[in-house]
Parts: C-alpha cells; structure tokens; sequence
C-alpha cells in the first residue's frame, strides 16, 4: 500500500527532532505504534486496536520554550535541537496549542521593548531563561511561567499590563527563578505576579487544579479515553478498596473514586500531592486521600503491615516500577492491577514480573496519546490467577 503525506511538512522538521514520525502520514503512525505493542506484549494477551486522534495536531496543552540569542544577538525562543543545547527558533508548531505559541512569541518580541535579557548559558548572563505556558482546553484558562536567572524583574509591572492586554486569555503569571547550572527548567523559588497561580481545568467529569510544576497529561483529549479504559478495566463495583500509585494531581483516583469504596494515592512530587488534596476538596471527594511517599516503599511498608486492597492503579514513569514495589504488590495480591504505561518496553519487563507472581494478562489497550513521535502508552489488565 502506498501512503501519501497527510499535512505540509514542519520547515524545522530536521532541526528540531520532537517530531520523530511527522513525515509518515497518521494512519501509517498507527500500524507502527501498533506492531511495536503486538512485538512485546503479544506474548502475553491479543493486543487490541490502537486508539488514535481524529485531528492529530496542536493536541499539547503544555509548552515551554528555551529563550537565547542568535550570533547577532537576537533573541530567539524555541526548543533544544535533539541531543544539543542549541536553540531551534520555533515560532509555531503542528503538535503545540497555538495560543501558547502567540504568547510565547509576543513575550520573545517584548523583551528588547522593556530592556530585558534573554539568558546566555555559556556565560551564565542574562534573565530570562524559559517560557512555560499551561492552558486547559476545557475552561480557557492560561497560565505564563516566566523562569529568569534572578528574581529582579525590571519594569515588571508596565511588561506585564503589556502581556496582558495582548492576551487577555491569561488569568495567572508566575515568576519562577532558576539559577543553578542545571538542564532542570524550574528552580524552587516561585512567586504569582497575577492571578492565583494555578489553572483548573475538567477531566472525566472532575475538576483539577494545575500548578507550575505538577505532573498533568499533556494531551486531553487522549487521556479521556485512556483514563477511561483504565477505570473501565477496573471493574469497579462500588466497595473495592484501591491503590492509585504514582498518582500525580489525583487524575486517576478522583476520576475512579465515583466507582470505588475507598482511593488511597501516592505520589512522591510534594507539589502533585498539595493539587490532589485540593482537587479532592473541590470535587467533593470524601472516600479519596492521597499522601507523599515512594511509590515502591509505601507499597512495601502497606505489604508489611498486612494491609490490602482489591485494585491498583499503577502509572510509573518511563523507566517503569522497580523490584521493591513490584515485591509488594505481590505480597499484597490484589484481585486487579491496572498498569498504565508510557513505554511498552518497561511495561513488557514488569508485566513479566507480574504474570511470573501468579498474574494473568487479561486486555492490552494501546492509546495514541503523542501522535507524530515514537512515544505509545499502553493499559493493561492482570487479574490474579
């Protein structure tokens, strides 16, 4: 079969790197992502039809953008080219919100207006570092992260009325100060010049508050549908007592909530944590409560003390769970375990672990939650044997 081009090629397609599949047209991006599940987890189960987008693009709902300057000395903002720290200048791109991109770059137009820096990482001069702007599809809100090398903003109060009256969409603004010699883009010190310093938006029927630094899934669309099959999988009755492991803001134990006894949620970001209780508030949420810890010592600590559950929700990062958490769950032996993965290859490495312990896999559902790069997440569900 041939396949034709589906959209006009990005010009920074060979530069920048992000887009690893953009030149395979979309359904042909599916058959891949699809045959890379079946190679892996095919041993264990029939793996299921991939769930793709209907309209692909401008589907992140997160942006940030290094800033710099040219070998003029012109200030440009983009991505890091791929395995460099050179700075591609981007201006728009297919897979980022389009709203995020204006902001960024009338605040790149506005720097040499209010006479500030954009920062120099070679001499280590220089303000502002990185733009990171969040916006929820769901309710409109913006946020603006500006994260400078020092906390003295000059002419901070005309830059951003400016900002603001260009994009009166934004209803908050962060000032984030970074000044270690790190890769990391945020530091800890923080301060909201505008707004209140988070943004909500509406996910499976519940509402979730989004700080700066927070885990949030970064395609909203997608994750409808992956956290849907994930709770579907559960197979949740109304009494189970669940495990919401690695759970970030909550995402995944509020939206389950409505279905369960009880949701207990861990996460080791303390910033995550602080959304979720808040999260929990503001749904109403009383049978959920999360806590900071290591997902794989509170899991071991729970095993220890003979405790339980029926269901765990498991959604580690890409290097995948480790021994001492997969040990406890074990040891724990709950009915169901609903892992939700970002990289089939680890997934295949734990869901070993697993079926050896006295699991079955029952479903493997790919969901296309970054179209256009190599990335596929997975739900599966063990029951136990």
């Amino acid at each position: 079969m041939e396949y034709v081009m589906d959209h006009t090629p990005c010009p920074q397609l060979k530069k920048c790197g992000g887009c690893q599949m953009q030149h395979i047209p979309y359904v042909r991006q599916l058959e891949i992502k699809q045959g890379k599940v079946n190679a892996l987890m095919g041993k264990f189960c029939r793996v299921e039809p991939i769930i793709g987008m209907d309209e692909p693009y401008h589907y992140r709902n997160k942006v940030q953008a290094a800033f710099g300057t040219d070998a003029r000395g012109k200030v440009i903002s983009g991505v890091y080219q791929s395995s460099s720290h050179r700075i591609v200048c981007v201006d728009d791109c297919m897979l980022e919100d389009k709203t995020a991109d204006r902001i960024i770059v009338d605040i790149r137009r506005m720097l040499p207006q209010f006479k500030l820096s954009a920062y120099d990482e070679r001499r280590g001069t220089g303000w502002l570092r990185h733009v990171l702007v969040k916006r929820s599809f769901s309710t409109g809100e913006v946020m603006v992260v500006l994260v400078a090398a020092t906390p003295i903003f000059k002419l901070q109060k005309p830059f951003l009325a400016e900002l603001l009256r260009r994009h009166p969409e934004i209803t908050t603004v962060l000032l984030n100060v970074n000044n270690k010699a790190t890769s990391l883009v945020l530091g800890k010190q923080e301060k909201v010049l505008h707004g209140k310093g988070y943004i909500e938006d509406v996910l499976c029927g519940q509402r979730f508050r989004i700080s700066a630094k927070s885990f949030y899934q970064i395609n909203p669309v997608q994750t409808e549908k992956l956290y849907g099959t994930a709770i579907a999988f559960a197979g949740l009755t109304g009494s189970e007592k669940v495990l919401d492991a690695y759970c970030g803001t909550g995402t995944i134990g509020l939206a389950a909530s409505r279905f369960a006894g009880e949701v207990a949620g861990v996460e080791l970001n303390a910033d995550a944590v602080r959304d979720a209780i808040a999260n929990a508030k503001c749904n109403g949420v009383k049978n959920c409560w999360f806590t900071c810890a290591d997902a794989g010592r509170f899991m071991t600590e729970m095993a220890a003390q003979g405790e339980n559950c029926d269901v765990v929700f498991m959604d580690p990062p890409r290097a995948g769970s480790d021994r001492a958490f997969l040990s406890a769950l074990l040891h724990m032996a709950p009915k169901r375990v609903v892992y939700v993965s970002c990289n089939p290859e680890t997934l295949a490495r734990d869901v070993a672990v697993l079926t050896d312990g006295g699991y079955r896999v029952k479903r493997v559902q790919p969901v296309d939650m970054f179209p256009h790069t190599e990335h596929v997440e997975c739900v599966v569900l063990l029951s136990r044997t």
